[in-house]
């Protein structure tokens, strides 16, 4: 049995207050979190000098392994744009897991993301949520799939309309969507014996079974809006992806309580769609009692900036602690891994990140990182980030 003690440390446990003491750890788990936790003998110890102690942040929208950062063409596998309906593929299949990107999440805290396909399709794919350190993606999963990732808008209606075939207008979009959870809805409806082959139902009846949930990539009020009529006429659990404009219908969100994964906050107002981003919106949707996470929709915003957006929100209103919060337990519940990761708890995933100060000031760097017990991330004499081999 392997048991570590990380001690004299400010734990922000995010789930209760913060409190000056020790978390223990043994075969991977936390069993011990408080101010006057007995180290047992044998015990590694690493003595945190008053450093803060996190869990690991969560990143529940991102396209890292999918996208690889300067790898062109060869590392770009987003987008099945070949079909408006690709609900069967699966983000799993595209990962690579050693693409630079995941040592640069180590590196900013991010022990855990959620891999979606693009948004360039009405529904794109099966998305995964991983740890982000590991040889092969398979033993990274922490829960697969995740979710049914969908898009309205402007993305998809531009890359069909440009070659004048369906959906080439937002009606068509919903349009396309209604079709194939219509033919899913009567596929779930036979028996199995008389049901056809058909991956693409069956990934479509997880969502309508409520398995799984349904990703919306939505920007504007009015799509959001489609969204959750969409959701309210088929019935299954939905989760707002980006949701730019979200803030202005902020009552009818809470209303159906539905959670909006926010961002990415630090890029341009690259079109139409995010001319009304804000970094006030998730404090905003917070005050109003929605459950948001801030997401980086990497590599739109560098993965290792993710709590620089939280920051940023912060500033513009938030709760900081809300704000951690939209970094950790609230990504968590979203991916339906909370059981595990998201918080310092007694029985989850030691999942840990130590911090020179407050994370939340932006000149304080990660000084080590912990997935599953396992120290993945240090720094060496001269202070540089040491990421484990895979």
């Amino acid at each position: 049995m392997t048991i570590t003690a990380i001690t004299n440390a400010h734990v922000h446990p995010v789930s209760a207050p913060a409190f000056d003491g020790t978390v223990l750890v043994e075969d991977g788990r936390i069993t011990a979190a408080g101010e006057d936790v007995a180290v047992p003998a044998g015990a590694e110890v690493f003595d945190a000098d008053g450093a803060w102690l996190l869990p690991g942040f969560i990143d529940a929208h991102v396209h890292l392994g999918v996208d690889e950062e300067g790898e062109g063409w060869a590392g770009q596998d987003t987008n099945e744009m070949t079909d408006p309906v690709m609900a069967a593929a699966r983000a799993i299949d595209a990962i690579n897991p050693v693409e630079i990107g995941f040592d640069d999440a180590i590196i900013g805290g991010v022990t855990a993301v959620n891999v979606n396909p693009g948004s360039g399709n009405p529904i794109g794919g099966l998305a995964v949520a991983i740890h982000t350190h590991g040889r092969v993606v398979d033993d990274m999963v922490l829960r697969s799939p995740s979710g049914l990732k969908a898009a309205l808008g402007e993305n998809p209606k531009r890359v069909y309309g440009e070659r004048t075939q369906t959906p080439s207008t937002r009606l068509g979009v919903a349009l396309t969507i209604r079709k194939a959870f219509a033919t899913a809805r009567a596929w779930r409806a036979k028996d199995e014996a008389e049901r056809d082959a058909d991956l693409v139902s069956e990934a479509l009846a997880r969502v309508l079974s409520r398995e799984i949930p349904w990703r919306q990539h939505s920007h504007r009020a009015d799509d959001i809006a489609t969204a959750l009529r969409l959701a309210e006429e088929f019935g299954y659990d939905l989760v707002l992806d980006h949701g730019t404009e979200s803030y202005l219908i902020a009552d009818k969100i809470a209303a159906a309580g539905v959670p909006v994964l926010y961002g990415p906050l630090i890029v341009s107002r690259s079109k139409v769609e995010v001319r009304h981003r804000t970094p006030k919106a998730p404090g905003l949707l917070t005050a109003a009692g929605v459950k948001v996470s801030i997401i980086t929709d990497h590599p739109v915003v560098p993965i290792e900036f993710l709590v620089h957006q939280a920051a940023l929100a912060v500033k513009h209103g938030m709760d900081a602690d809300d704000a951690l919060r939209a970094i950790t337990l609230h990504p968590a519940e979203v991916l339906g891994v909370a059981d595990r990761i998201g918080s310092i708890e007694t029985g989850k995933d030691a999942d840990l990140v130590l911090w020179e100060g407050d994370p939340l000031d932006t000149r304080n760097r990660t000084l080590r990182v912990w997935q599953g017990g396992t120290e993945v991330m240090h720094r060496d004499g001269s202070g540089e980030p040491v990421v484990a081999e895979r």
